[in-house]
């Protein structure tokens, strides 16, 4: 089958295109042929191995272990494991899996779900990743209750569109931040009123919010909290700063070292892979009060592009990989 495969750490021109064996199929695992994968910043971070601090946790240091990248995946059953019992050949699934830049790629049973029936599979490819780190943030480490207010930066992202949409499910009031380009976008989405970043500076303290999600960006954290209602929350879901050794994960580190000595919760949001949330994510789409945003979908031999892409900074939503 064909992948784009990766040899070194680098930018995503290390990406080549190569025929690889097909997976094997464990048990419990499902077997895929891909129909299109998600692109999101954490495999622009994979591919170049930075922050360095990225190859200590079992990515490898020297080169990367895994050879085939990508994560958010839409697809076609092609077989299972004996111990699969959820799914069979010719289902159409979504999730997560190992190596969705790749004609076929294997994923746990709990990793997939039944694709919804109101998405393509290039929209379906473009939930699961920021999907879960959405729900996430805001129902777990935001504990967001509704009639509160909720500060969505980076809102026209890809995790923040998902934030948006989330949040109004859960019966917030919800204030985006993006530039001017992509309010309309947002507005789109529910919130309720849309900040212009380039324009007014929220954290001058005028205005607070009971729950933050910042997924954008590296502000400091003594303006975020500035910003924040006396008890209120602040997560932070992504931080870029192009630092080699840390990138922005020092500034999370940090939030969680200040939390317990200030009346503010500073929190930082790992996300996990939870099948509870995958279903959650599946009926909120299907029953319309939840919709992914695609901004651009590559062809598979334009694979590198769409991490170029996805890296600038400039999508509006997702960016989607469809394979033929």
């Amino acid at each position: 089958m064909r992948a784009f495969v990766q040899d070194e750490y680098g930018p995503p021109d290390v990406l080549r295109c190569a025929d690889v064996e097909r997976p094997v199929v464990g048990d419990a695992d499902v077997l895929v042929r891909v129909r299109a994968a998600g692109v999101d910043p954490g495999v622009w971070h994979l591919i170049t191995g930075r922050p360095y601090l990225l190859r200590l946790t079992g990515f490898g240091l020297r080169a990367p272990k895994v050879k085939v990248r990508g994560v958010d995946v839409a697809g076609v059953v092609e077989a299972v494991g004996p111990k699969v019992t959820r799914f069979r050949p010719g289902d159409a699934v979504f999730g997560t899996c190992r190596g969705a830049f790749a004609e076929y790629a294997c994923a746990e049973e709990d990793r997939l779900a039944p694709k919804p029936a109101i998405l393509d599979f290039e929209q379906a490819a473009a939930v699961a990743v920021s999907g879960y780190a959405a729900l996430q943030a805001l129902r777990d480490a935001g504990r967001v209750r509704s009639g509160q207010s909720v500060l969505i930066v980076g809102a026209a992202g890809g995790i923040g569109t998902y934030a948006v949409g989330l949040a109004k499910v859960f019966g917030a009031r919800v204030t985006g931040v993006c530039g001017a380009g992509k309010a309309d976008l947002v507005r789109s989405l529910g919130a309720d009123e849309v900040i212009d970043y380039t324009r007014e500076d929220f954290t001058d303290g005028a205005r607070h919010w009971d729950l933050i999600v910042d997924t954008a960006g590296h502000r400091r954290l003594a303006d975020l909290r500035r910003a924040l209602t006396p008890r209120g929350t602040l997560v932070l879901v992504g931080s870029e700063t192009g630092g080699r050794w840390l990138g922005g994960t020092d500034r999370t580190l940090r939030a969680v070292l200040l939390s317990p000595f200030v009346r503010h919760r500073l929190r930082g949001l790992v996300s996990t892979e939870r099948p509870d949330d995958l279903r959650f994510l599946r009926e909120t789409i299907e029953s319309g009060r939840l919709t992914p945003v695609l901004d651009r979908t590559f062809p598979f031999t334009e694979t590198p592009e769409a991490v170029r892409y996805i890296h600038a900074g400039h999508a509006r939503g997702k960016v989607v990989v469809k394979i033929p």
